[in-house]
């Protein structure tokens, strides 16, 4: 099988490799987080006294493996002594007391350990409890627009980033390749279905399966707007489905958990605090939500190019919120240590009206931030009006906001 590296993810496992911290992969399924065990195998196995124990959940060789005695017990029978041990487990979650093991082979002299999860117990603050402080959580995102290049071996173009845009990230796409689309979309349903069934239906005990997928129909559909559980509840009960916030809660909680959906909150420009009320959501991977939404791209490319803006900005190492202005809002507001930027996403600025809109809202904001607008406007090179930068799609999510610079 091949396995191609992700030299950003290489990269952020590395630089924790003997520093005493768990490394925890955390993400929604099939987004990579074996490959990325199984390149660190690859990348270290010839290092000198160098001992790699790796367990994967998912195959049934490691069935056995139910609790931590288990777990235990094979790690001993694998452990080198006097060599640097590297434990690789892959779904631990899937391991009754998995912490207990983790905590222990921690302490260990020349010892690290790389898990990955795909679940709620795997969230930052299940971490907390179960592993203590000494963890550091890498998560982990389908392929960027570069990676799906290099998967893909594809050319960077605009049919290549309509192939993107349409299809998503999903690195197991590699087996299908991208020229027969009904193969493509029945390995994504495949993909949501195995999240659906396993992080959420069978872990939460669900029943009532057709209000769930008729719930993330809606979500796909309000994929950039600002929505509350109490406007869910109203378009519910217009499609003749009487339900109660308590539930939608916490099924938009199971959707969180399982990495399918994330949650971006408001953030007040002006009176510089967060805000508790109302949030957008967006998907884990624009493919499932295309599949999930159904039809033709055209009609709401707006929100799937959202989407992916927001996707890039968590991997640049953004902190991303709404921003909420005195009159109307702007799509994001990064920040990351001493610095912020705004950020307008458009799919065409073709129009004077246009152009209006989605640079007006970012004039507002009086401060010195670096603003921009993104788009797929034909042919736009990088450009400035009143300090507010227009960047193209495709620069964006190669270079980021700087060139040279992700």
């Amino acid at each position: 099988m091949q396995i191609i590296s992700r030299p950003y993810y290489a990269d952020k496992v590395d630089t924790w490799i003997g520093k005493g911290q768990i490394i925890v992969l955390t993400g929604q399924r099939r987004v990579g987080k074996s490959y990325i065990l199984k390149d660190f195998t690859e990348r270290h196995k010839n290092d000198p006294g160098a001992n790699i124990i790796y367990i994967n959940k998912e195959r049934k060789k490691f069935d056995t493996l139910k609790t931590y005695v288990e777990l235990n017990a094979y790690i001993d029978e694998h452990w080198a002594e006097g060599a640097h041990n590297f434990i690789l487990i892959d779904e631990v979650q899937e391991i009754e007391g998995w912490e207990k093991s983790v905590r222990s082979y921690r302490l260990e002299d020349s010892t690290d350990i790389v898990i990955t999860g795909s679940n709620s117990k795997m969230l930052s603050s299940e971490l907390s409890t179960l592993i203590g402080g000494r963890y550091q959580e890498i998560y982990v995102q389908s392929l960027s627009y570069i990676e799906f290049l290099c998967f893909h071996n594809l050319e960077d173009n605009d049919e290549a980033l309509w192939k993107y845009i349409n299809y998503g990230g999903l690195p197991g796409l590699i087996q299908t390749g991208l020229d027969d689309e009904d193969l493509v979309w029945d390995y994504i349903k495949g993909v949501y279905h195995t999240v659906v069934l396993k992080d959420i239906v069978e872990r939460h005990s669900i029943r009532n399966v057709a209000f769930l997928n008729v719930l993330l129909r809606y979500f796909s559909d309000t994929v950039g707007k600002l929505t509350s559980l109490n406007n869910i509840c109203r378009y519910m009960k217009s499609q003749g489905q009487d339900v109660a916030v308590k539930s939608v809660s916490a099924y938009l909680s199971y959707f969180r958990d399982a990495y399918l959906l994330a949650s971006v909150g408001r953030y007040d420009v002006h009176g510089k605090r967060l805000l508790e009320s109302n949030e957008k959501l967006y998907f884990g991977d624009v493919g499932i939500r295309n599949l999930i939404a159904g039809g033709e791209r055209e009609g709401d490319i707006e929100k799937v190019l959202e989407n992916i803006v927001y996707q890039q900005l968590l991997r640049m190492g953004y902190t991303v919120n709404v921003g909420q202005l005195k009159a109307g809002e702007v799509d994001f507001v990064c920040t990351r240590t001493n610095e912020r930027v705004y950020v307008q996403v458009a799919y065409l600025v073709a129009s004077p009206q246009t152009e209006e809109r989605e640079f007006g809202c970012l004039e507002n904001i009086n401060d010195n931030y670096p603003k921009y607008v993104i788009s797929m406007t034909p042919f736009v090179k990088r450009s400035d009006r009143g300090g507010i930068t227009h960047i193209g799609l495709r620069e964006f999510l190669k270079n980021g906001f700087w060139s040279g610079r992700v």
